[in-house]
């Protein structure tokens, strides 16, 4: 089982964000992973027009699709697109919740209209009860970031409701496989209550790890994905650049 994680396109029609989806979506044809999540910013400055041409590239992955919103979509919009693929409910949060070759993915839209800082605190009793449904460990996807990175704007409007989130993955008999996020534009990782969490690279241009105000390091990454290999009950995750 192999799932490809994808997250921030802030596609527009002239910032070339749509060549670099186009690139790594050529690179996951060789793999053939068996599921495709995408977390959200997917279009910015309003171009929902948009989401068709990134459905268009995202469906040459040929492979299981789902999805999330992120602060810069429309979640009206992109119900327009793929309600009739992701069957999301018909008004309120895109969450999902799915069962993949006997792996749990769970996804928590996480987003707060008009705002670029998101909330889970609202979706915890959902998602309470979705792992109460399981008895197999789960993946969790979110598209903002549940841990400090250390970039201080980007900790500005990370995911609030943290702390009680980790209390519920704490509280729940099956430990998550690992709970794994965008949102930072660059890729991070750490260990809570012993669950691998972690923060997805952008396929748009990264931010710079800028951890302390007087040094701003160089940013020369190029587009980035995640593949988490799941084989004999363990995970392995592999941070890829192209």
């Amino acid at each position: 089982m192999r799932i490809a994680h994808i997250t921030d396109i802030h596609a527009t029609p002239d910032n070339g964000n749509l060549g670099r989806l186009r690139r790594v979506i050529r690179w996951l044809e060789s793999l053939a992973p068996d599921l495709l999540v995408v977390t959200g910013d997917l279009v910015d400055d309003g171009w929902y027009e948009g989401y068709a041409i990134v459905e268009a590239e995202l469906m040459r992955a040929q492979c299981h699709l789902l999805m999330l919103p992120g602060n810069a979509d429309s979640r009206e919009a992109m119900r327009h697109v793929w309600q009739e693929t992701m069957r999301w409910p018909l008004c309120g949060a895109l969450h999902f919740s799915d069962v993949i070759n006997g792996v749990p993915v769970i996804g928590i839209d996480t987003t707060l209209p008009g705002e670029t800082r998101g909330d889970i605190a609202p979706h915890l009793t959902w998602l309470t009860e979705k792992l109460a449904s399981f008895t197999q460990p789960a993946l969790i996807f979110t598209h903002h970031h549940l841990f400090r990175c250390g970039i201080a704007p980007i900790d500005e409007v990370m995911c609030g409701g943290d702390a009680a989130f980790w209390q519920v993955i704490a509280g729940n008999p099956v430990a998550p496989l690992a709970v794994c996020s965008g949102h930072v534009h660059r890729s991070m990782s750490t260990t809570i209550s012993g669950v691998p969490t972690y923060i997805c690279g952008s396929i748009c241009p990264a931010n710079p790890l800028w951890l302390d105000e007087s040094r701003i390091p160089p940013v020369t990454d190029p587009a980035g994905l995640m593949i988490y290999d799941l084989r004999g009950g363990g995970l392995v995750a592999s941070q890829v650049s192209v």
